[in-house]
């Protein structure tokens, strides 16, 4: 059966991964010349990479890790040590640590915050674990009845104090969610929370040996076109023309530079873009069903990604760090962390800026002088005194709605990939799967796609998809 998927990104090509080895034949259409979607990323004059935000993957990720092994490119992940490090605003330059042992969860995470000394006293320390005991003790049910209060309620019905919140979860909800404590749904930190206590490598952090879009996205459209599929670039998608029943007739594909429009026909049909562009281009019969009609309750959060090129080694720590800064969210000196990027003599830093609601129509160059005054405070030996380290260059990638804004509330709105259109199906991370708006959320929403396709119009026997919720283990522990 042909398939046709519009986006390809994450979801979208790990459907059509999934939609291959089931025996169907996917063509991804993709509106940019670039693969990725929430993952692009594009070279400079200069040769090197911009990236639209900063990929960090975790153990506690197996759809993503299943599909690099199927892939055969798992070794392009690079391992850091089991820890977070967050910065101490306090303390200008100074650093704090939650290193995590190797040994069974969740007793690895408990060590280390009962190791960490900086942020938490003892006093906090006992009452988050008190407050955590029922998301732990009662399991997913729980954490998804806390959708309706934002994660700084849920911790002030557990009792835990302001300085929890302050010196820890900021950080958190802005790296996962890229936005606050006070706006984000506590069902998000307490998903998260509880793959890190149930899994042993859950919170265990790798970047890429290089940039997204070659070193992830290319294999899988290599896997995809050696196997019957297509992946086209520049083909945006312009309407969802119906058939007189309602059902999908064909995809109208904007021509570009002065071509026509074109028709293209399928079996079966899915989009894979972000739910604010889907909206928009929904046809109007299908706005008057309640199953799309929720989607007016999701909107993607503005994200603001820096990179920024300095004149001298600013820091040689080769891990993500969470800033604690009220500009920035996480970062990385990319020329530590990535292969491709690598540098013995100068920093590339790579900093998402969260919230960047207030930022996100300011000018590059606005945006680019608050985070320099930032980094002052992050790396004072290196900005004060007579010889302060120079900006060679930077770019700014913007995107106005990216995953899905997981406020309280949301996951009444979040579609099944399943639709009522009997050709037509969603992928996405706004989709409902257990990982939310992130990475894993998106490649798993793609299998489920291809998992729903292949059982209502089985072509072949999808042995490769019987593993599709129980994937393997993570393979952090020997990395």
């Amino acid at each position: 059966m042909r398939v046709a998927i519009a986006g390809a990104g994450l979801a979208g090509l790990s459907c059509a991964k999934y939609l291959t080895d089931a025996g169907h034949t996917p063509i991804v259409l993709e509106s940019r010349d670039v693969l990725g979607g929430l993952v692009a990323a594009w070279k400079d004059s200069d040769g090197d990479w911009y990236e639209t935000g900063l990929h960090a993957f975790f153990g506690a990720y197996p759809n993503m890790l299943q599909l690099l092994k199927e892939l055969g490119i798992e070794d392009r992940l690079q391992w850091k040590q089991h820890t977070l490090i967050f910065n101490q605003p306090d303390k200008p330059g100074t650093l704090s640590r939650f290193d995590v042992p190797d040994i069974p969860s969740p007793f690895n995470v408990i060590a280390s915050i009962l190791r960490n000394k900086d942020m938490l006293t003892w006093e906090q320390k006992i009452r988050f674990a008190i407050g955590l005991l029922p998301a732990v003790v009662r399991g997913q049910k729980y954490v998804e009845d806390m959708d309706k209060y934002s994660f700084l309620e849920w911790l002030k019905r557990q009792g835990v104090d302001e300085r929890v919140t302050s010196d820890v979860f900021i950080a958190a909800c802005k790296a996962l969610t890229f936005i606050n404590p006070d706006e984000v749904s506590a069902t998000i930190l307490l998903t998260a929370l509880n793959r890190f206590l149930q899994e042993r490598y859950g919170s265990k952090i790798a970047f890429l040996d290089g940039s997204p879009t070659e070193r992830l996205c290319s294999p899988i459209v290599d896997y995809i076109t050696e196997r019957g599929g297509e992946v086209r670039l520049n083909a945006p998608l312009k309407e969802i023309l119906l058939n007189a029943d309602g059902t999908v007739k064909g995809y109208l594909i904007r021509g570009l530079n002065g071509a026509e429009d074109e028709v293209f026909t399928a079996d079966v049909y899915v989009s894979a873009i972000s739910v604010d562009p889907l909206k928009v281009i929904l046809p109007k019969p299908w706005k008057q069903m309640e199953f799309f009609q929720k989607l007016e309750g999701l909107e993607g959060v503005p994200v603001i990604n820096l990179h920024l090129w300095f004149d001298r080694k600013l820091t040689e720590i080769d891990h993500l760090l969470f800033s604690r800064s009220p500009l920035l969210s996480v970062y990385a000196d990319m020329s530590n962390t990535c292969r491709e990027y690598a540098n013995p003599n100068r920093s590339m830093l790579e900093l998402v800026l969260a919230p960047a609601k207030d930022w996100i129509a300011k000018s590059d160059e606005e945006i680019v002088a608050a985070t320099i005054a930032e980094l002052e405070k992050l790396f004072p030996d290196h900005f004060g005194g007579d010889n302060p380290a120079t900006l060679l260059k930077s770019h700014v990638v913007k995107t106005p709605r990216s995953v899905y804004k997981a406020t309280p509330g949301r996951q009444q709105y979040r579609p099944a990939q399943v639709t009522p259109i009997a050709n037509f199906y969603l992928a996405g991370s706004y989709t409902m799967q257990r990982y939310l708006g992130s990475m894993e959320g998106a490649v798993l929403s793609g299998k489920l796609t291809a998992q729903a396709i292949s059982e209502a119009l089985p072509v072949a026997n999808p042995s490769n998809l019987q593993t599709l919720t129980r994937p393997p283990a993570t393979n952090a522990a020997t990395a």
